[in-house]
């Protein structure tokens, strides 16, 4: 019989502001959060211990945050740092075992079953994780361990980050005493919706549901949802009972189905078509590049788009075939350029997005009378090269100087957030 796996869950504890304290010795003892300082509307991405003790929450206004902490040190993100430094945590994990699964940025999955005759105990190679990060970043981690990855998610979320040493085990012997007892919305991927549900099904702790028989649970859940969700009952019910046989998985990427870009816009600046139409072309730029860093063309084109003028919303997707699969800028431009002038109601846009979907390999592209599409391909991939060189801003439209365009912002951005 193989032995019961030993599934640990690592997060690290207020990554970012970790992260800024550890760089800067100055800040030791003092409320740290992570941020734009000059923008008062911006939001928190992370608070460090001292800060969340005064108040201070993730997702809140900066302005919010300094209200309630007016000794706050608001430090602008590195977001390419913070990759640095996760993928420096993952090289840790990976000299203790090979089954290593990023969960999140500051979170991962480690499958140590096949690692105790080299590290000892569950609770020894989380000491060992612990003692390495912190020495490598800075970084203070906590760490679930249990038999499933969701027992390790929620001996991590709900009793490792309560606890001096940051370790927790939790597994079939003292399930029912500690998780059991806990109010359901502390389940994992439980919000709260799903907990009102709960509460109207009289099940208010995690083993109300757990001590449920999984038929009776679903007739509960069909007469509360009023719908089908036998589905979902039968996800909550084993996520109540730790099942969870999904193992961790070292590569966790599949198979490209879709190339997107949006952008987040404020709608009093993008009142015009000739402004929305830079974004546009942005978008449409950054969309082809990718689809020609993954050697992928695509032959369906979308664009989404979210309107207001601010009493009134509306929004649209749609899409177009093109008649044959594409990366190349000027055809995906045409296609999404259409696509927005004929179901753009003339309101302010607040969000606007484009994607390529349908994708097949770009090794072999349909050649046509009227254009060299050959050549055009290697001079969009030169233009490639020299961006993935220098940055995305050696190489750009005229069109993206204007008041309206945004690429030379995003250039020095990561996921919205300056590198």
């Amino acid at each position: 019989m193989p032995p019961e796996r030993t599934i640990l869950l690592v997060d690290g504890q207020s990554f970012y502001a970790s992260i800024e304290k550890s760089a800067h010795p100055d800040l030791q003892g003092k409320p740290v959060a992570v941020g734009d300082p000059e923008r008062r509307s911006g939001i928190i991405l992370a608070a460090c211990p001292i800060a969340k003790a005064r108040g201070v929450t993730t997702a809140e206004r900066v302005g919010e945050a300094l209200a309630k902490c007016p000794e706050l040190v608001v430090v602008r993100p590195r977001m390419q740092t913070y990759i640095s430094y996760s993928l420096l945590i993952t090289e840790i994990f990976e000299s203790i075992t090979d089954q290593v699964e990023p969960y999140s940025i500051d979170e991962q999955f480690l499958d140590v079953t096949g690692s105790h005759s080299s590290f000892g105990s569950a609770e020894e190679i989380a000491r060992l994780i612990q003692t390495q990060i912190q020495l490598a970043t800075g970084v203070w981690s906590r760490v679930g361990v249990g038999p499933t990855k969701i027992l390790a998610k929620m001996a991590t979320d709900n009793f490792a980050k309560k606890r001096p040493d940051g370790i927790y085990r939790l597994g079939p012997g003292n399930m029912a005493k500690d998780l059991w007892t806990l109010p359901v919305h502390q389940m994992f991927m439980v919000a709260s919706r799903m907990t009102k549900h709960f509460l109207r099904m009289g099940l208010p702790t995690i083993g109300d549901i757990a001590r449920l028989e999984l038929g009776e649970f679903k007739r509960r859940m069909r007469r509360e949802m009023k719908k089908q969700s036998d589905i979902q009952a039968e996800y909550y019910w084993q996520t109540a009972r730790g099942i969870d046989p999904s193992p961790v998985v070292a590569d966790i990427r599949g198979e490209l189905k879709s190339i997107s870009h949006g952008k987040a816009l404020r709608s009093n600046l993008y009142r015009t078509l000739a402004d929305i139409e830079t974004v546009l072309l942005e978008l449409v730029v950054e969309v082809c590049r990718r689809s020609r860093r993954h050697r992928r063309m695509g032959r369906v084109v979308s664009v989404a788009a979210s309107e207001t003028d601010g009493e009134r919303s509306a929004g649209f997707s749609r899409q177009i075939t093109l008649p044959q699969p594409s990366s190349l800028t000027h055809e995906i431009a045409a296609a999404a350029h259409k696509l927005f002038v004929d179901h753009w109601s003339g309101m302010p846009v607040s969000r606007l997005s484009v994607a390529l979907t349908d994708l097949s390999d770009d090794s072999v592209f349909q050649l046509t009378l009227f254009e060299d599409r050959a050549a055009t391909y290697r001079m969009e991939r030169a233009t490639d090269r020299i961006k993935d060189r220098y940055g995305s801003a050696a190489v750009m439209r005229a069109s993206s100087l204007l008041a309206s365009g945004v690429a030379r912002e995003r250039a020095g951005q990561i996921g919205g957030h300056y590198k």
